[in-house]
């Protein structure tokens, strides 16, 4: 099963190296990669946060795609199977572990999900994943 961060990559490292967004966490890195898009002073470059960078004159574009990729892409996860998705965001956070969800439901707030499916799915499947301990 795919997790959204895979299901977005093709489209955003797209966008990306449409509008010469990079990351840099360090001076050095700044340089090289204003270098590699062939980028001076002129160009403006502003930092959207994270570390990703972006000439000014394309911001307003990357951000919109961004946007627009990542609602598409949550359409494109949900093609897995509502409950798949749920018990992979489950999992991946350990909710059967703590016994709490509210970390599962923030990563899903995005989602056609409700509270309420995620507790049922925690509760149809906590049995299985807590049998081990």
């Amino acid at each position: 099963m795919k997790y959204l961060s895979q299901i977005m990559e093709k489209n955003q490292t797209a966008l990306f190296e449409k509008n010469k967004v990079f990351f840099a966490f360090s001076n050095d890195q700044f340089k090289e990669n204003m270098e590699k898009h062939n980028l001076t002073k002129k160009d403006k470059v502003v930092k959207m946060g994270a570390g990703m960078f972006c000439p000014l004159a394309n911001a307003k574009e990357v951000n919109e795609q961004l946007d627009i990729i990542y609602k598409q892409s949550i359409k494109e996860d949900m093609k897995q199977g509502k409950d798949k998705v749920i018990l992979r965001e489950l999992s991946n956070h350990e909710c059967f572990y703590t016994g709490d969800v509210t970390d599962c439901v923030e990563k899903l707030k995005h989602y056609p999900i409700t509270y309420e499916e995620i507790l049922k799915v925690y509760r149809k499947n906590y049995d299985k994943m807590t049998e081990w301990y």
